[in-house]
């Protein structure tokens, strides 16, 4: 019997339901599924969107309206769920839930997180450096106690392969060297396993996740894998 889990960044809910949301998830039938950038309060979401495919969604909504958010949908009933990371400073702006699946012998847990990005100044980019230094040893501790399936927008990309213009991008938030480092600890300490890379260990360009609105990227696929 297989089990189907996607992720998505919406960049707003209610937007990417006026663009084929729904329709789309009834068409690939997901039995879990990750969402990131709800940009949604709980009453825009209860009623509309807290359902989707037959599915029922549980959130971690940011205090700021308009902004960040985070969801997983189900088809299965968890017996837990976890909304934030405890740290005051991002379980404001929504960025973590996470769903148990627990029964005797086996304990899951699937969890949809948004990383903060970087890119606007040196200020955000302090703050994600802060969140890293939050959610590593969180997901450290998290995996000696269960298995888990992260999916979200991490904002790093992780290695030269995850990105079309890596060299002119050294410098830049998503792909600088501590960034890159912490990404490694996570898969080489904690033992998190990248599993796109390990399906497909040499794709480019058919990877790619997010895309610049400036110069035609998306036409020209100059892309990033940050998700």
């Amino acid at each position: 019997m297989g089990f189907r889990l996607v992720t998505l960044n919406l960049n707003g809910i209610r937007s990417a339901a006026s663009k084929g949301f729904m329709p789309w998830t009834e068409s690939i039938a997901p039995d879990c599924m990750g969402v990131q950038e709800v940009k949604a309060q709980a009453p825009d979401v209860q009623g509309k969107y807290d359902r989707v495919a037959g599915m029922a969604g549980h959130f971690h909504y940011a205090e700021k309206k308009g902004y960040s958010g985070v969801g997983v949908y189900s088809r299965h009933e968890p017996s837990d769920v976890v909304i934030g990371l405890g740290e005051p400073e991002f379980d404001a702006e929504g960025r973590y839930v996470e769903l148990r699946f627990d029964k005797p012998g086996r304990q899951l847990s699937i969890i949809s997180c948004y990383f903060p990005s970087g890119s606007s100044g040196e200020e955000r980019q302090q703050a994600k450096f802060r969140f890293l230094d939050v959610v590593y040893p969180h997901l450290h501790a998290l995996k000696g106690q269960r298995e888990f399936i992260l999916v979200g927008d991490v904002n790093i990309a992780h290695k030269e392969i995850d990105l079309k213009n890596w060299k002119g991008n050294q410098k830049n938030s998503g792909f600088l060297p501590e960034e890159r480092a912490w990404m490694t600890r996570l898969l080489d300490e904690v033992g998190v396993v990248d599993v796109y890379r390990r399906l497909h260990p040499e794709t480019t360009g058919e990877a790619y996740t997010w895309w610049s609105n400036r110069g035609q990227a998306y036409a020209k696929n100059v892309g990033w894998r940050l998700d």
